[in-house]
């Protein structure tokens, strides 16, 4: 990365003169102090290092330990200024022909790190019940943990992700209770759910059971005598469609994790039964209590309650063991930010049975609020617009994927329902979609004949094909360069992928490449808008096709993470 090419260079700099006893009272450096960042003025350089740290080992004011250290730099084609405490820097054709050549010579592999520790992950989102249709809470869970696979996929990770299916309890009982009120509906009896709220709690009244009790009626004659019946039925069909609906959304896990299947498995009441040997449950009141205050929790827990049910917890502690015991390095879940005080339970839970707690990483997640003509919506209250799929339907995969990713994922985000369906360049997934469209339009326009529509006659292409393709496939540094002063701040851009591809796995961030893709098609709007790509200079042309076609790369390449599609067309 060409800043920290910068950085090395100081830091070498740095070295040589402590040696040479030109930094005054200071012996020695450790590397990592000293940080690149961009100047707030571009006319100061593209980078920049505030070297004034330094001062209190050396004794020198800042701008004279500046000039020192430029003085042991090879400049070779960089410029470098200092202003008070800061050395400036401006990148020369050398780093930014550079640039352009490894984004030919690495194409898919742009931005990939090297050399970096690895690890093998097990990724968890959404994690619903199975008791009906996603709510677009989920769908910012399934596009941003889908994009965090596909980003640490490319870093270098393994990434097996899994959903996990709450399908133990009492909520499976009331959907079964609720899809047989459906079914005798159909069957034409008068009959609803209760209208008191207290009662009503114990159903699920959502019309979206009425297909399944049609459904159920096509191979029953009636209803059976045992609920469970029912309730495996309509688990069944939401579990279907929760998993086309992920299908269409682009979202696709190596494994669902079945709830019931981890207590019949009887691995529930083995953690339990390794917490009481080693001293970790307590009886109180008739229930069994954690002791997870021992481990950072702010208290005890219940496992287990007085009447001999588990609680919730109980099983999370047992499904977080059984991911560890899987040989997982690095556990990643997404939760609800509802769920902020459940981390330290299931760190405790994991650090009372021997395991590393540090193991797990919580991303919590703020809800999302839907946005129609200025107007904030409360779900629920416009039933067309409830559901995951009902916003779907209503903007597309690519509109809901990018906007549920686009925002930090601590922060809440305001999902402009009307914005995100307009093909204008306030719409960001359109205006960087319609950047690559352009890339693509560009290109083609470049090797294709003109004709006169009033006089028929042919405009030979600017361009031969193969004259094209020579120079995407036979591309070297050299061709980039007539257009470098016009173009430096977009190969900068360009050029920037690779600390943001670095940054954003790093800290499990995704919304940075959205921002990312919307600053690199803004950069290429206003290259575009300045300079005239397709011309008679030919060799000026040859030099920002060139530059088209890296750009056409490198938004590919991120709209890939995105799962978000990168038209040819618009």
């Amino acid at each position: 990365m060409i800043k920290d090419y910068f950085l090395n260079e100081i830091e070498n700099a740095i070295e040589k003169a402590i040696k040479d006893n030109k930094l005054g009272e200071m012996k020695e450096y450790a590397k990592g102090t000293l940080c690149t960042e961009r100047p707030k003025n571009a006319d100061f350089g593209d980078f920049a290092i505030n070297v004034s740290s330094l001062a209190r080992y050396a004794k020198m004011a800042p701008p004279m330990i500046a000039n020192t250290i430029v003085s042991y730099i090879d400049k070779k084609d960089n410029e470098y200024t200092v202003i008070a405490g800061f050395i400036n820097f401006k990148a020369g054709k050398t780093l930014l022909t550079n640039a352009v050549d490894e984004i030919f010579q690495k194409d898919k592999n742009y931005g990939k790190p090297e050399n970096v520790k690895t690890e093998k992950i097990l990724l968890e989102y959404i994690s619903a019940n199975p008791t009906g249709p996603f709510h677009i809470g989920h769908g910012r869970w399934a596009a941003m943990g889908s994009v965090l696979a596909n980003l640490l996929k490319f870093y270098g990770h393994e990434v097996y992700q899994e959903f996990y299916i709450n399908d133990a309890g009492s909520q499976i009982n009331k959907l079964g209770n609720s899809l047989a009120i459906r079914i005798r509906q159909e069957l034409g009896e008068d009959v609803d759910f209760p209208t008191d709220e207290i009662e009503r709690k114990n159903y699920y009244p959502g019309d979206y059971l009425i297909p399944v009790a049609k459904k159920y009626l096509e191979t029953h004659k009636g209803l059976p005598d045992d609920v469970k019946e029912l309730s495996d039925f309509a688990k069944k069909e939401m579990e279907d469609l929760q998993k086309a609906l992920l299908d269409n959304f682009k979202v696709h896990f190596d494994n669902f994790y079945s709830e019931l299947s981890l207590h019949r498995s009887g691995k529930v009441d083995e953690c339990v039964q390794k917490l009481k040997d080693s001293g970790k449950i307590y009886k109180k009141d008739g229930a069994d209590w954690f002791k997870s205050s021992d481990y950072g929790d702010d208290q005890d827990r219940v496992i287990k309650k007085a009447d001999g049910s588990n609680t919730y917890l109980t099983a999370d502690i047992a499904y977080h063991i059984d991911k560890l015991e899987r040989g997982y390095d690095r556990l990643i879940n997404i939760w609800g930010a509802d769920h902020h005080g459940y981390v330290a339970r299931v760190r405790a839970s994991i650090e009372a049975l021997g395991y590393d707690p540090d193991k797990l990483e919580v991303l919590l997640g703020q809800l999302v609020n839907l946005v129609i003509n200025g107007n904030e919506v409360r779900m629920g209250k416009r039933k067309n617009m409830v559901t995951l799929e009902d916003l779907i339907d209503e903007v597309g995969v690519d509109a809901t994927r990018f906007w549920m990713s686009m925002r930090n994922i601590d922060t809440t985000l305001d999902f402009d329902i009307e914005l995100a369906k307009t093909k204008s360049d306030e719409n960001p997934v359109f205006y960087v979609q319609y950047a690559h469209a352009r890339a693509c339009s560009i290109l083609r326009n470049a090797t294709e004949e003109k004709i006169n529509t009033e006089t028929g006659e042919k405009t030979p292409a600017p361009l031969t094909k193969s004259e094209l393709d020579k120079l995407i496939n036979n591309y070297t540094a050299e061709t980039i360069l007539p257009t470098l002063e016009t173009a430096k701040k977009l190969i900068l851009k360009l050029e920037e992928y690779k600390s943001m591809i670095k940054t954003s796995a790093e800290t499990r961030q995704v919304y940075t490449i959205c921002r990312y893709v919307q600053e690199l098609a803004a950069e290429f709007h206003s290259f575009y808008n300045a300079n005239r790509v397709i011309s008679d200079d030919k060799e000026m042309m040859k030099a920002r096709l060139a530059l088209v076609v890296a750009v056409k790369k490198v938004l590919n390449n991120a709209l890939d993470l995105l799962a978000v599609t990168a038209p040819e067309r618009m």
